[in-house]
């Protein structure tokens, strides 16, 4: 009776494993579009919509990029500004961080990844975060003008 149960449990775990295995591979049509909606969501935020915050759209994902071998990506490429209040570089950093984490992770939904050994960099921050649907973006926090450089795209895909 052990070994039938615990054939059975192999069986059952066995299934489990190649039900997630076989789950279908992102659409570069689906994942395009979320990145459009992103796009949007960024122009509409509360902290981006305001003129002084500069926001920047260098490139709209519109356009299938070739990446080879039959597939293709989506990017946006934006930049932002945040004026310093403070001369005190650090403080302007973790406030600029924590502005473009809220932003990307409660507005725009992405899972953002923990990088500890930047907490106190003043030369800058770097970011990042990706959704499930294909799509990863980077952002440097710089010290300097534009205080935001975001990169969003598509991971390459089949149309």
């Amino acid at each position: 009776m052990r070994i039938a149960r615990f054939l059975a449990l192999g069986l059952a775990a066995a299934l489990v494993t190649s039900g997630c295995a076989s789950e279908p591979e992102p659409s570069l049509e689906k994942a395009a579009a979320e990145l459009q909606k992103d796009t949007q969501r960024l122009e509409t935020d509360d902290v981006f919509k305001n003129p002084l915050n500069k926001l920047r759209i260098l490139q709209r994902p519109d356009e299938d990029i070739p990446c080879g071998e039959g597939k293709f990506k989506r990017v946006l490429r934006a930049t932002a500004d945040d004026e310093r209040k403070t001369s005190d570089i650090d403080s302007h950093l973790d406030m600029a961080q924590r502005i473009m984490h809220t932003t990307l992770s409660q507005v725009m939904n992405y899972k953002m990844e923990a990088n500890l050994d930047q907490v106190d960099a003043l030369e800058g921050r770097f970011m990042r975060g990706s959704k499930d649907i294909g799509i990863v973006v980077d952002v440097h926090v710089a010290p300097e003008s534009p205080t935001w450089r975001l990169r969003a795209e598509t991971v390459c895909l089949p149309r």
